[in-house]
């Protein structure tokens, strides 16, 4: 596996006019001790990178629509030869929003919608008028011709919303929908309580197996749920099913379940580089290091790539090259990202043979 940076999510303002039950920043309107940065630092950062790769690049947040130049740093980027991108949760999108993406070079945008009902995506959001918000968004940027993502978060409070959430995504015009099960960092650490078991996780990675194989419409991809990869290699096995995954061109292209500091990574409002969004321990600081050195030379980033010194059911998995477990949530749970992934229920072939099985 070659280990370029294909994915950057870059974290423009950790400032946010939601209160997310999930948020992994525990973002909220006023980022204490976390300032934006200035734009001149933004177009350094970005001079940077382009110096060393051409990875997409998704400005998120926090909201990114707060700051004011945020479309600034999109048109730099895209003058740089750079696929921009933007994460919002769609509540501050108007017309004149869209003008401005386009004039910008955003090529697409991502929507957050937690439920199908406002009452559900509303609870998930702790904001009335954020389901109104996003449907609103959904519905500019179709005929404002700009291409989105509906991204969904689940726990036990929405999970029984997943295919009702996929079925409204697809009437809206999503031009993908990607599931993203919880992994429980920043504000989502008071919600573990609420984390989907390991036995219905794994029903909800074969259901999505059997709606992504009967489906053609829109693309479809679970997020932080490595463990897909192998459950789609066992359910093709077993069903003597032939049928190819397609790739959304602005995606990392990765066939591995999780790629962080891999192929993607997050740059966060203080210039901390990160394996992923959802993954709170540094590799090295852009203000510090050049992004190149950090990439190439952090010894966090050169142990999540040697998959030979990953632990417990992980290291003697059988699909280890495809899944990996997720890392943030082995960090996550057990202080230790290189320990096992915490919500998978199988057991590696070499140990139910053994019988050393925890």
């Amino acid at each position: 596996m070659e280990f370029t940076p294909k994915w950057i999510a870059w974290e423009i303002t950790r400032r946010c006019n939601l209160r997310c039950v999930h948020c992994r920043s525990s973002s909220e309107m006023e980022a204490k001790g976390h300032p934006d940065f200035p734009t001149e630092e933004a177009y350094r950062l970005i001079d940077d990178i382009v110096s060393y790769a051409q990875p997409v690049v998704v400005l998120s947040g926090g909201e990114p629509l707060v700051r004011k130049d945020v479309f600034d740093i999109a048109s730099y980027g895209t003058s740089k030869g750079l696929r921009m991108c933007l994460a919002t949760n769609g509540t501050l999108v108007n017309q004149e929003t869209c003008d401005r993406i386009k004039a910008s070079g955003i090529r697409i945008v991502s929507l957050s919608l937690d439920g199908a009902a406002e009452s559900v995506h509303d609870d998930f959001r702790s904001q009335k008028g954020a389901f109104a918000g996003t449907i609103n968004a959904a519905r500019l940027f179709k005929q404002n011709g700009i291409e989105f993502i509906i991204n969904s978060s689940f726990t036990k409070r929405n999970q029984e919303e997943i295919p009702r959430v996929y079925r409204l995504a697809k009437e809206l015009g999503a031009t993908a929908w990607y599931m993203f099960m919880i992994v429980p960092t920043g504000r989502g650490e008071d919600i573990m309580s609420e984390l989907i078991s390991k036995e219905e996780y794994e029903e909800i990675l074969d259901w999505h197996y059997e709606m992504e194989k009967n489906e053609d419409a829109m693309l479809v991809r679970p997020t932080c749920a490595p463990h897909y990869y192998r459950v789609v290699l066992q359910q093709a096995k077993e069903k003597g099913d032939k049928y190819k995954r397609r790739t959304l061109k602005f995606s990392t292209g990765g066939s591995k379940g999780c790629l962080a500091g891999q192929l993607i990574c997050l740059i966060d409002v203080d210039g901390n580089v990160l394996p992923c969004s959802y993954f709170p321990k540094p590799a090295g600081n852009v203000r510090q290091q050049s992004f190149k050195d950090i990439w190439e030379n952090s010894e966090l980033f050169r142990e999540l790539r040697d998959f030979s010194k990953y632990k417990g059911k992980c290291g003697s998995c059988e699909y280890i090259n495809v899944c990996g477990g997720c890392r943030a949530r082995s960090y996550s749970v057990y202080g230790d990202y290189l320990e096992e992934e915490p919500f998978c229920s199988y057991i590696p072939r070499k140990l139910s043979l053994t019988g050393k099985n925890k």
